[in-house]
Formats: structure tokens, sequence, C-alpha cells
């Protein structure tokens, strides 16, 4: 495989900074934030910034994710979910590059307990969810070569996450109370970048993999269940913890009101993507584990 030149937007979010380190092997890494160029809702200086850069591959980590703010602000969330990543796969498409799309599990509704496949119907629930399906059909409309990869319950080390805030209310109540009937699998922004690199290095060498892949870390859980990992390891590792064990009270969705609905049911089968490339998908308490070692 000839060096390429990879255009990366989002640079600064939490999956763009994993990015930066994870593609800079595959060739001239170009990464820009919506500041200087890579603005998802400004086609025109979107369209610009392409024709200036004339990237080989497009990596897009850039999107609007205010999933509550988004039910008010529809048109932003299409502008930049939807029609940005139009405006990608349509240079994609004239230029032969290959692109790389973020997408989620909220393009599904959430129903019943089984991974939803690839080809799972889909049913968004909220905005967000809608202009997130959206953007994979304008891409795939284009024709371009790309990669979709759906994902969930997305983290990182670094900016906030779950788990940073779970500690540190745990470390100022005496209860908590946490959703337990919303199931997925907690996936770290680190794998979610290690696996983009792989799977362009394989497409770039063998277009025939282009396509739609779910991209989530192995086994699955409850923000509850969660919750309760994230503070018992955090105090057996000597963190002040003010809430007891049984303090953290499982409660159900409607419980607590959210101007987006969420889907229950957010997992996802990897067996395609694990099939085509031939990788493993670490347990999701590996990679938490790993984080928490991080910060605490």
């Amino acid at each position: 495989m000839t060096a390429k030149k990879i255009l990366l937007l989002g640079k600064n979010g939490q999956l763009g900074w994993e990015l930066q380190r994870a593609l800079a092997p595959l060739g001239e890494l170009i990464a820009l934030d919506r500041h200087e160029g890579g603005d998802l809702g400004d086609a025109d200086r979107l369209w610009a910034t392409l024709k200036q850069q004339r990237p080989d591959v497009i990596v897009n980590a850039a999107a609007y994710t205010a999933v509550d703010k988004a039910e008010s602000e529809p048109e932003l969330a299409q502008r930049i979910n939807a029609q940005g990543p139009g405006v990608l796969a349509e240079y994609a498409a004239g230029q032969n590059a290959l692109l790389l799309h973020y997408s989620s599990d909220y393009v599904f509704d959430g129903s019943g307990e089984a991974p939803r496949g690839e080809d799972a119907p889909t049913g968004p629930l909220s905005v967000y969810g809608q202009s997130k399906l959206d953007g994979e059909l304008a891409i795939r409309a284009s024709g371009c070569a790309h990669l979709i990869l759906r994902t969930s319950w997305v983290y990182a080390a670094r900016g906030g996450n779950f788990a940073k805030t779970m500690l540190r209310l745990a470390s100022e109540r005496e209860q908590l109370k946490v959703i337990a009937d919303q199931i997925g699998a907690p996936t770290g922004a680190d794998l979610l970048a290690d696996l983009s690199a792989h799977l362009l290095r394989a497409t770039l060498a063998r277009p025939e993999l282009s396509g739609t892949y779910h991209a989530v870390a192995g086994g699955e859980t409850s923000w509850h269940a969660y919750a309760r990992h994230v503070i018992e390891f955090a105090r057996a590792r000597g963190t002040p913890i003010k809430v007891a064990p049984e303090q953290i009270l499982a409660i159900p969705t409607s419980d607590y009101a959210t101007p987006a609905q969420r889907p229950l049911n957010s997992r996802l089968s990897t067996a395609k993507l694990k099939k085509a490339f031939g990788l493993t998908l670490p347990h999701w308490q590996q990679g938490v584990e790993r984080m928490l070692t991080e910060i605490l």
C-alpha cells in the first residue's frame, strides 16, 4: 500500500484525539477541527477544504452529539450529521477517495433483546438518531467507497464521560439512582481508533470490504451495572467513595425523563466485522478498567 493523504475531521473530540495517534502510521495525516475548515455545518467551506487538501482518505470523527438538544435544533443536527457527510461522500465519489464515517446504535428503535446485525431494520426514536441514519443514507447513495462504523456508549480518558460523572457523584452522595433497563457495550475511543486504522488499511488493499459494520467492545451491561463496576474498581484502589454499594439503586428509564427517547436495547452484533477483518473485540470491562487506571 502506498502512502496516502488522510484528512481527519473532528480532531479534538474524544475519538478524533485517539485517531490522530492511530492513523499517523498510515500516511500523511491532516487533522482539522471545525474552526480550521472542517465544519460539517458549512457545506461551502467544507467543499473548499476538500478541494484544497485533495485527500485519498477522509475520516469523519466530527458530529452533532447533543442528543437531547437535537430535539429543539433539528435543522442543525441534520446539517452536521446528514448534509455534511453527504458533502464528504460526494467528494469521495468524484475523486475515488475512501470515506470512513461513524454512526450510532440510535439508528435502531432499541426493541427486543437480541444484538442487531448491520442489515436489521432501522427505526430511530429521536432527532439525533434520524440525523445519523440520514447521514448513512447520503453516504451510500453517493456510491463512494466507504466504511460506516456504528458504535455505542463511547468513552475516553480525555474529556468528560459517564465513569467520571459516577465517581464524582459517588464521592459526594450517599445514594445514586442509575438506569438499569438500557443495555449496551461501553466502547473506548482508543479501541475504535485502533479498529479504524486496521479497517482502513485492509479496505485500501481490498476495496470489496467497503460497507457498514458494527464496532463495539465485547460483552454487554446496563448503565447501573457499569456504574457499580466503576465505583467498586475505584473503591478497591483507595479512591474516597461515599456511597455504599447497596445504595447504588437501579431505576427504569421511565423514571428519568429526557427530551430525546433512548433505545433500551443498544446491543450490536460484531460478527460481520470480526469475520471480514479477522479481528478480536476485547470485553468492555478491559477497556473501562484501563481508562480508570489512567484517570484515578
